[in-house]
């Protein structure tokens, strides 16, 4: 499963406005591990940013001055992301925009919806935590996230926080290290493997009592639910 959690910086809040977006950031995921072949680019939008967006995301004009324009990456970046599910907060907002970006790129061009699956991390937040705020910055807090280098908005910076909360939402685990002489997923150092003593006295089994297995089974109902059918735990069981 190939998974792109991804987030826009915009000169704005409207794309019938006029506003464009400025930064794309994409962090892939593919069965739920991070691999760093990520997407990220400035673009010149060829219009003013707006104060209020500058005081948000800290993106200048003079900055995005040499930047190339959303037609110079259009094709790099459908290459990306066809075929994708795109897990994106609040995801109305970037489609919008990325939906626009491709129109005025080419008339024909394919809609984010026809090139991926799209997932709203925030209508899943409010799912699991009705009546409560799910800001990223709420979510970071409720999971124990550390986002403290978070100063401002930028693209790559939020996928990234956005990867690590959805991952804690929906309950995956996050990295997986193999034992010796294998390399863990995606050029990831392997921890040397530690043998045991044949000698030792064998491992008291402790069985779940019906309580936790109940629990446990609510758990994954839950994450069943929150992920649209994809609970991983799940469908190996019914495998």
């Amino acid at each position: 499963m190939r998974q792109i959690v991804l987030d826009t910086e915009t000169t704005g809040l409207e794309p019938s406005e006029g506003h464009r977006i400025i930064e794309i950031g994409c962090v892939e995921l593919v069965q739920r591990q991070t691999t760093g072949h990520n997407f990220h680019r400035y673009l010149q939008p060829d219009r003013e940013i707006d104060a209020g967006a500058v005081e948000v995301h800290g993106i200048s004009n003079a900055f995005l001055a040499d930047k190339p324009r959303f037609a110079d990456v259009a094709e790099a970046f459908i290459d990306y992301c066809r075929g994708a599910e795109l897990i994106i907060h609040n995801a109305p907002f970037d489609v919008g925009f990325l939906n626009h970006e491709l129109r005025l790129w080419r008339k024909d061009a394919p809609s984010i919806e026809q090139l991926c699956t799209v997932v709203d991390s925030l209508v899943m937040a409010r799912r699991l935590h009705p009546s409560q705020r799910n800001s990223l910055d709420a979510l970071c807090k409720r999971y124990d996230i550390d986002n403290t280098h978070r100063e401002l908005h930028g693209a790559l910076l939020d996928a990234e926080i956005l990867a690590d909360v959805y991952l804690a939402m929906t309950g995956g685990q996050v990295s997986l290290q193999l034992g010796a002489g294998e390399q863990a997923a995606f050029g990831r150092e392997a921890i040397p493997l530690r043998r045991l003593s044949a000698q030792r006295p064998p491992l008291r089994v402790v069985r779940a009592s019906d309580a936790e297995l109940a629990a446990h089974a609510a758990r994954l109902d839950a994450i069943d639910k929150a992920s649209g059918g994809a609970c991983v735990w799940r469908a190996a069981q019914e495998g």
